[in-house]
């Protein structure tokens, strides 16, 4: 019997003997790309956003005195607290960086501001409005338990602790935490180096008359503001033509100037796709096809130490594949802990259409029902080629490999936008 002919894999196929998962290829992404030597310093207010790059340790407490929560009356009590209808003597005024230079004994009181520091002997402040003061004497209306009203020294920060631990991202909660201990500058990782090309005879440059089979290049447009978002620069390379010169000088200029190559298109199976023989010659794909919809034709590889990552052509599928595989690992290459996008749990208000056999990342509309509850809408059309559908969204519903067509009211899981871009 005459063997029949097989098809060849097709990007319509959801399962293929070379697939890898989405987790496998992140590991082997992590596992290629150690952390990037050296750091630099910055002053505390150009650190937002940065990575921290050493372990930064109090050099004091904070607050650095027990000091008051409220305008009152800082009283002595002999550890007992004070009852209703006791009497003090005021016998000074305790102002925020004004400290009251005496102490204060049984029956006295100072009269103190919030955020000044407690006067020695005063254990308790009753507040201002619950005290009755008539010419130097004060008389407590209520009952004041021992410490009321009180900020103890070190209750926020022990001075020797770890306040913020290396690889973490700074935001501003971190800068004004460092700004409460005296820090004005800091260690921060470096930003990796990131060269961009598209490639294709038929792209153009915004401006340029569009000739028949032309497009417009707007993956470039794309890469460069998603790099940017993440706080990279990227290095333009414009565009390769689609021969194996361009496509190995391009390669060439981009791993002498950089740790990460980015481009887009040319890493399919066509027979203008010079990318991949140029990688060969250059260096090595690690993998070349992820179980990924949208996104499987997609290559990771090394030219001497430097990451090569080959976003598929489709613009929708480019920017899915950025977020899943080359987002985390640059965090990971700036040292970062935190690499993975964030997930979370909404109930699907839509039909989405799925086969089992790759992980997909459908475009959806992420909201708060009537009762409070996250829930979840599909963006219209699907298509990895439909950039549009990425416009109109601002959450990737995430359908695991195994799953099936999802029904009205089943709970997925959804990366929010805002946690990547």
């Amino acid at each position: 019997m005459t063997e029949q002919p097989q098809p060849a894999p097709s990007c319509l196929d959801d399962t293929e003997p070379d697939f890898i998962s989405i987790e496998a290829a992140r590991e082997a992404v992590f596992a290629a790309a150690p952390a990037l030597e050296g750091y630099e310093y910055l002053a505390l207010q150009e650190a937002l956003g940065r990575v921290l790059a050493e372990d930064v340790q109090a050099s004091m407490n904070v607050p650095r005195q027990n000091n008051s929560a409220m305008d009152g009356y800082a009283v002595h009590t002999a550890g007992e607290g004070v009852k209703a209808g006791t009497q003090y003597a005021e016998t000074g005024v305790a102002l925020a960086g004004q400290p009251y230079a005496g102490a204060v004994g049984p029956g006295q009181c100072v009269r103190i501001t919030t955020g000044a520091w407690v006067p020695q002997g005063a254990d308790t402040v009753i507040i201002q409005e619950r005290v009755q003061a008539d010419g130097g004497t004060v008389v407590s209306l209520d009952d004041v338990t021992l410490g009321m009203n009180l900020r103890q020294a070190g209750e926020d920060i022990r001075a020797g602790e770890v306040v913020v631990a290396r690889g973490t991202r700074l935001w501003p909660a971190h800068i004004g935490l460092l700004g409460s201990l005296g820090i004005a500058e800091l260690a921060v990782t470096r930003l990796p180096r990131v060269a961009y090309f598209s490639t294709g005879d038929e792209v153009r440059g915004l401006g340029d008359t569009l000739s028949d089979g032309a497009i417009y290049d707007s993956n470039r447009h794309t890469v460069a503001a998603m790099l940017q978002r993440a706080g990279i620069a990227v290095i333009d390379l414009g565009v390769a033509a689609d021969n194996p010169q361009a496509m190995h000088d391009a390669l060439v200029a981009a791993r002498d100037m950089a740790d990460v190559i980015i481009t887009s298109g040319g890493v399919s199976v066509g027979e203008a796709d010079y990318l991949k023989p140029a990688l060969a010659r250059l260096g090595e794909a690690r993998f070349w096809k992820v179980a990924v919809r949208p996104g499987r034709p997609f290559t990771f590889g090394l030219l001497d130490r430097t990451l090569f990552f080959g976003l598929p052509g489709n613009p929708v599928a480019a920017m899915v594949m950025f977020y899943q595989l080359v987002h985390p690992c640059l965090r990971h290459l700036g040292g970062e802990r935190e690499r993975l996008p964030l997930e979370l749990s909404a109930v699907c208000q839509s039909k989405l259409r799925k086969r089992p056999g790759r992980m997909e990342y459908q475009r959806g509309v992420l909201s708060y029902d009537a009762r409070g509850e996250l829930q979840v809408v599909k963006t219209g059309m699907q298509g990895s080629g439909i950039l549009s559908s990425m416009a109109a969204a601002n959450c990737f519903i995430v359908l695991h490999e195994d799953a099936a067509t999802v029904e009205p009211g089943t709970r997925v899981k959804v990366q929010p936008f805002y946690g990547l871009m």
